[in-house]
């Protein structure tokens, strides 16, 4: 971290509604909403519009290469006697190169690093060209916003805008000391399946990817005949981010889980990781490490955000993996130490109702008896009917006593245990009482102690929050505690399933992705 670097304020357009309005280029015009936020444009942010030929030359024939218009940030802290990262950042449709810079950070984090950014434009109506169309029975999708969505080239060879990358690429080496083996490509939305599509074709071009909101299905990428994944590429250092509420391209949850399950298969085989990750929950941001690969791969699931891309992204691509990831000039991939960890939450557990298995330390251990979920009702005064208060997670007040670092003593007909914490306070449940006897004095819990296969089971999230301050987290019937602030997501709640049923990496999932022909629209 060679710069400090700081938050620029800007003027909120709040009233807007349009996906990119067309002022805030050139002005300090910011806008705010659930999948895109901005900053204001920066000042050093140059356009080009040329033709560029196959070695990336500026050539005044059109018909000697390809036009385009792209934009190119080179920060202040950018020194041009050292061999330095090329960072190239694909907008989503209907935006702009500019609109990326701006709806993304890779700017500022630019200054503090001091690596160049390179900001293209799509080449037909504002969209990447991309080989198959994002539909279940690959028709092509009606126009959005008006603009026609561009046919698939023959061959990903042919296709215009990975040809017109390939060159930009060459004209960033040509005009500025670029350390080549430390290229990077990140992208949103349609700009995250462009990045997917180069990833798998030219891929050993690049020493990381970053994809956000823009989850491939394994069925296109498929050998008709062998079944085998299509990949030319090879290994590569590869993050997906996943909005919670992204929907695009998807018909619902369901369908949306099963592409994001399947384009994580996807880049574990590539990379030849294997099935049980490293799981920190940073905020919102619920990230899973394989980094025991050819190749690292991370997942991100991003709580309550909509389609787009965080704002803070870059610097979470740039922290976790790509300011350890560079390649050899053998093309051999090394991934050296990152500025932030990637051994995961070191205390953390994930429970599932119903499942003899938790998640503790990052490893999948038994319990001595399954969660329940168990609901508090009001139902007096209510002619027979019944409301539910609240839902809880009810985990063996045995295992709970070992994440505390506590001992446990449970009477001999097992429907009473008092646990001591390592600060000598003693803890007294009963089975089917609220109550909890705290050195004396009596504290009433979420919900009554529960009996089942010969152990006593209290609510997790009580025991988290009242009597060892941590945190405690709930998603798509998942329980995530830790010891710091953290959001449990639904994407990340089902890898944890999975996790936790022997379903990390099936063998047969691309027989699964074969069968399944309702992944996407």
């Amino acid at each position: 971290m060679s710069k400090k670097v700081f938050i620029r304020p800007g003027t909120p357009d709040d009233d807007n509604r349009d996906y990119l309005p067309e002022r805030i280029k050139g002005s300090d015009i910011v806008v705010n909403e659930n999948g895109n936020n901005s900053q204001p444009y920066p000042e050093r942010l140059r356009e080009y519009r040329a033709v560029l030929d196959e070695d990336g030359r500026i050539v005044n024939d059109p018909n000697a290469g390809i036009a385009g218009v792209w934009y190119e940030y080179v920060p202040e802290s950018f020194d041009p006697a050292k061999k330095t990262p090329l960072v190239v950042s694909l907008h989503g449709g209907l935006m702009t190169g500019w609109g990326q810079c701006i709806y993304s950070s890779w700017s500022i984090l630019a200054e503090r690093e001091g690596f160049l950014c390179v900001f293209p434009n799509g080449h037909t109506n504002r969209f990447w060209q991309m080989q198959m169309f994002p539909t279940r029975d690959g028709t092509k999708p009606p126009p959005l916003a008006g603009l026609e969505i561009p046919d698939p080239a023959p061959t990903i060879e042919e296709n215009t805008d990975c040809n017109f990358l390939l060159r930009l690429i060459r004209h960033m080496e040509e005009k500025y000391p670029v350390d080549r083996g430390r290229i990077y490509m990140q992208g949103m939305s349609n700009g995250s399946g462009m990045t997917q599509q180069f990833s798998r074709r030219y891929g050993y071009l690049l020493a990381g990817a970053a994809c956000s909101a823009g989850s491939c299905r394994l069925r296109p990428y498929l050998d008709k005949d062998t079944r085998a994944l299509l990949n030319q590429g090879g290994p590569l250092a590869v993050w997906e981010s996943h909005p919670e509420n992204n929907g695009y391209g998807n018909a619902d949850r369901e369908a949306e889980a099963r592409t994001v399950r399947e384009s994580r298969y996807y880049w574990m085989r590539v990379n030849g990781c294997g099935p049980m990750p490293k799981i920190r929950i940073e905020g919102e941001a619920n990230m899973a490490f394989y980094m025991d690969g050819k190749a690292p791969y991370v997942f991100n699931d991003i709580k309550l955000r909509d389609h787009g891309q965080a704002l803070d992204e870059a610097f979470f691509y740039w922290d976790y993996l790509f300011a350890g990831t560079r390649r050899a000039e053998d093309g051999t991939l090394l991934q050296e130490k990152t500025p932030l960890s990637t051994e995961g939450d070191a205390f953390a557990a994930a429970f599932v109702p119903g499942l003899k298995t938790v998640w503790w330390k990052n490893e999948v251990t038994q319990l001595s008896a399954a969660p329940v979920r168990w609901q508090k009702l009001k139902y007096h005064g209510l002619n027979g009917g019944e409301l539910v208060r609240g839902e809880y997670t009810c985990v063996p007040v045995r295992f709970l006593a070992e994440m505390a670092g506590g001992t446990l003593c449970v009477s001999e007909d097992t429907l009473s245990a008092v646990v001591t914490l390592p600060d000598g306070c003693a803890l007294q449940f009963a089975r089917g009482s609220i109550g909890c006897m705290i050195d004396g004095r009596m504290r009433a819990m979420y919900c009554e102690a529960l009996h089942r296969e010969g152990e006593l089971l209290i609510s997790v999230e009580w025991f988290a929050r009242a009597v060892m301050g941590w945190t405690a987290t709930e998603c798509g019937g998942v329980a995530y505690v830790t010891d710091h602030f953290a959001e449990l997501s639904a994407f990340m709640a089902d890898l944890i399933r999975d996790l936790l049923t022997d379903r990390a990496f099936p063998e047969n999932f691309i027989d699964e992705a074969l069968q399944d022909r309702a992944t996407a629209l």
